[in-house]
């Protein structure tokens, strides 16, 4: 069985985390991101929901 392409999230970070505070830092880390401009795709879980929500002004949601 594979999944739908619906069930999983493309996400972009577009902005630095420079001056933001340490927590926000690990949560882009631990979303996978390792440089500006690069997207990822992770599955579309409560999870990943909070995390994104917790730094939604330095990343977008590509469809």
């Amino acid at each position: 069985m594979t999944k739908k392409k619906s069930e999983t999230l493309k996400i972009k970070w577009v902005r630095s985390f420079i001056g933001c505070p340490r927590d926000m830092r690990q949560t882009i880390r631990g979303l996978g991101f390792r440089r500006m401009q690069q997207v990822i795709e992770h599955p579309d879980t409560p999870t990943i929901r909070g995390m994104i929500a917790k730094v939604h002004h330095l990343v977008e949601i590509e469809s």
